[in-house]
């Protein structure tokens, strides 16, 4: 195997710290070609299709991305804005929100953001992050409930870069919040800043996206850890069992989903006469197509011609400062006892140049 080479050791320079947000990914761009490229990246990651690439290539070349890539591209473009698309957009925003933040702490680190599929890439800006000699790496995949074909796979795309990297930096790995009392109170505030602002809804929905029932039935503890985000969200909001409903979107191809399915419990409060549906994505961290077309289009089309009356959709946290207040929390705990505090960058110089000092009396260049 050929190693990526070790960028030139400067021993005045301290070490660097890094965090890297890492999101699901995007076209670049709400076109067919655009779609394809993206979408075959996606289907052909073995930890979410868990098909024999034998089997599964055929019929991915030959039917879905075919018959897909054009479908899908119409569903982007509904939803695409100037900046470009929302997931990007939003999730810039997020860093740079994180950023503001984790500075007025007096938290000194570079933040960076990947996609896991598009751009950017996970490759490409490990590669920056190599380039500017970070020595530590904290992990934050912006999926607050764990699953093999999420968090799993993010983890998938670090490691093959790494396993390719001579001088490897120290790593450290946020696997979930999904009950992080932070992320939970981003969450209520979300929903009580909706009622304040538009009145309350006779049914909230926690819509998280879907996964093969096969998934869970093998171990993934996705399923679980979406239950227990819904049930801490209902306790914070006080509401009683009959007052919302924990359901998962997405469903592809024939096989069992994770149940109950949105788009049915949709249909049945609006054929159950109730008027008014709130519906939120708490998996989703920032606005995207599955919650601005699948769920704000779609969902809000299927409410209203089954009989419902009105149909709300609450934002994704995105960057709430409430959320990103407990996005750098997390960062905070999980860099404990690495120097990442502006107020000791002093003493780091020092000790680098005292390095540099000693290496080079022992004859280094730098």
């Amino acid at each position: 195997m050929k190693f990526l080479a070790a960028t030139s050791h400067a021993h005045a320079t301290p070490d660097r710290t890094a965090v890297l947000m890492v999101n699901l990914g995007t076209p670049a761009a709400p076109t067919r070609a655009a779609v394809h490229a993206y979408l075959e990246e996606f289907l052909l990651d073995p930890r979410v299709v868990e098909v024999p690439r034998v089997i599964w290539w055929p019929l991915l070349k030959g039917a879905i991305l075919p018959f897909r890539s054009g479908a899908s591209a119409e569903r982007y473009a509904a939803i695409w804005t100037h900046e470009g698309s929302p997931l990007l957009a939003n999730s810039e925003r997020q860093q740079r929100s994180l950023m503001a933040e984790l500075q007025k702490r007096g938290i000194e680190v570079d933040l960076a953001l990947a996609m896991r599929y598009g751009q950017p890439s996970v490759p490409m800006v490990l590669e920056g992050l190599r380039r500017s000699k970070v020595a530590r790496l904290l992990v934050v995949p912006m999926y607050p409930q764990y699953s093999a074909t999420t968090t799993g796979s993010a983890f998938d795309a670090i490691s093959r870069v790494l396993e390719q990297t001579r001088n490897l930096p120290e790593l450290r790995w946020i696997r979930s919040y999904a009950d992080d009392p932070g992320y939970i109170d981003a969450l209520r505030r979300s929903v009580r800043m909706h009622w304040d602002a538009h009145g309350r809804g006779n049914r909230l929905v926690m819509s998280f996206h879907g996964l093969p029932r096969r998934n869970l039935d093998l171990g993934d503890p996705y399923h679980c850890e979406c239950v227990k985000t819904g049930r801490l969200l209902a306790e914070s909001l006080d509401l009683q069992s009959e007052e919302f409903a924990i359901t998962f979107q997405s469903r592809f191809g024939r096989a069992r989903w994770l149940e109950p399915y949105t788009v049915d419990v949709l249909r049945k409060f609006a054929r159950e006469k109730v008027g008014r549906v709130d519906v939120i994505c708490p998996g989703f961290t920032a606005d995207c197509l599955e919650t601005l077309e699948e769920i704000a289009i779609d969902g809000r089309r299927v409410f209203l011609t089954e009989g419902g009356r009105e149909f709300h959709t609450i934002a994704c946290l995105n960057d709430s400062p409430r959320f990103i207040s407990a996005l750098a929390d997390l960062i905070e705990r999980h860099a404990h006892g690495w120097p990442v505090l502006a107020e000791d960058a002093r003493e780091r110089q020092a000790k680098a140049q005292d390095s540099f000092s000693r290496a080079r009396a022992m004859g280094a260049g730098r």
